[in-house]
């Protein structure tokens, strides 16, 4: 075995570990996804800077370790523990993972309105696999990269959550996603299948947190179905451990008239991917993606997005900042696609970076390819420093300039958490972004 084949054959290692525990072994049609899945990963190959995809980011550091698989329920999880981990401190439903399983004793789902249900993806598959089969897949059909694929081949467990044509999730419903690292690098793998029929509407908050501050490797994917008219909201904040891999693929497909409005907070991790994948299956569709991330040393932030426009008369609109210090790294790769049946499209893209060291580093390359000639669409992007005007405005009146740098920071993250109505997402990113600040003060004192 050749240095080149060793990180692929980790990876197939890692799925023959796993595959006698995971669900529906019996079902063909998810066999056929999962084997599907393991085809796609030897055609798609590792990433290399080769591919336009990965040319900025190294996925090195993460193969060159051994993955290994969750083998067992984590059951030393508390509801004591939940009091930090929570984002929603009102009243709201809420679905607790450890290590991608289903804790559902610290789940808090009674009361459900009718037309809604809310559980995990094994139980579903063991206990009523035919209602899953028409959509488990259907939106992340074209896996993208080998990560992907690799999520499928290891479908295990995750969360379902239905609603009927019609009905309202009546609050919203948090779902936390947290991972015990071992002394193997764990790879989970969890999955979000989200369902709404024609006229649905819910509230999704998800976050992704680590129990400890090891190494682990989170491969995630979450699908996103609207019927027409339906309507979500889904609220995302990555947290994790700081030695942690994070890759997520979102997966959104929107029928006539639906509406889907997205915000995703890149807060952690040594290295993280955000894939985002919209596609609009209806016409008069709406889609609203906003992006904070957050990078200083040793971390690596990569934003990926591919919005399809395929049909006549959708918007979208997406909107990406990101705060770098240190030896931070970011990535932000925009792709809108608008095809030629696709009059009556508007489509904006903007990205903006903020500098606080000449050591970081952002590549950003917003792209728009139009072939209809009746559309409304921009895309630009901006890298640039906090203005000495500014800074000296605010400490003419007496302010520090540590706090005179915070708040021109905050006032910079605002434009996307102002646009959040979920409170806890915004004070959790706000005290990371304090904690970052802070630590660019004490460099800069030791300096």
């Amino acid at each position: 075995m050749n240095a080149a084949t060793e990180p692929m054959a980790r990876l197939h290692g890692l799925i023959q570990q796993a595959e006698a525990q995971l669900p529906g072994r019996d079902l063909d049609w998810l066999q056929t996804q999962r084997r599907g899945a393991v085809e796609a990963m030897d055609r798609l190959g590792l990433p290399n800077r080769k591919s336009e995809a990965w040319r900025y980011t190294s996925a090195e550091r993460l193969l060159e370790h051994a993955l290994a698989p969750v083998t067992e329920p984590f059951t030393a999880l508390q509801e004591s523990d939940l009091d930090e981990l929570a984002l929603v401190d009102t009243d709201a439903y809420r679905v607790v993972f450890a290590n991608a399983r289903l804790v559902l004793e610290l789940s808090r789902l009674d009361d459900l309105p009718d037309g809604v249900s809310v559980g995990g993806l094994r139980e579903a598959l063991e206990q009523d696999p035919e209602r899953v089969a028409p959509w488990l897949g259907r939106a992340a059909a074209d896996h993208g990269h080998v990560f992907n694929a690799l999520n499928t081949a290891l479908i295990d467990d995750g969360m379902l959550l239905h609603v009927a044509e019609g009905c309202v999730l009546d609050k919203p419903l948090e779902v936390l996603f947290l991972t015990e690292p071992g002394e193997d690098v764990l790879t989970a793998a969890p999955r979000t299948l989200m369902v709404l029929e024609r006229g649905a509407r819910a509230t999704v908050i998800e976050r992704h947190a680590s129990l400890g501050q090891a190494m682990y490797f989170s491969n995630g994917i979450g699908e996103a179905l609207l019927g027409e008219d339906a309507v979500l909201e889904h609220y995302r904040v990555q947290e994790e451990s700081p030695a942690a891999f994070h890759i997520h693929g979102l997966f959104v497909r929107q029928e006539a008239g639906s509406r889907y409005v997205g915000l995703t907070a890149a807060l952690g991790a040594a290295w993280s991917r955000t894939d985002f994948n919209v596609d609009f299956a209806g016409e008069d569709a709406h889609c609203e993606l906003n992006g904070l991330y957050l990078a200083g040393d040793r971390q690596l932030v990569d934003m990926h997005l591919n919005v399809l426009h395929q049909v006549p008369g959708c918007t979208s609109e997406e909107n990406f900042r990101g705060i770098l210090h240190g030896k931070g790294r970011a990535v932000f790769d925009g792709r809108i696609l608008v095809a030629q049946d696709a009059q009556r499209t508007d489509a904006q893209l903007h990205n903006a970076n903020l500098m606080l060291s000449r050591s970081a580093e952002v590549d950003t390359k917003p792209q728009l390819e139009i072939y209809a000639d009746d559309v409304k669409c921009s895309h630009g992007t901006t890298v640039g420093q906090i203005e000495p005007e500014q800074l000296f405005y605010l400490r003419s009146r007496g302010i520090a300039a540590a706090e005179a740098r915070k708040m021109l920071c905050l006032g910079f993250a605002g434009e996307i958490l102002d646009a959040c109505p979920i409170e806890g997402v915004r004070r959790r990113a706000e005290a990371r972004l304090a904690n970052a600040l802070a630590q660019v003060d004490r460099n800069d004192e030791e300096d």
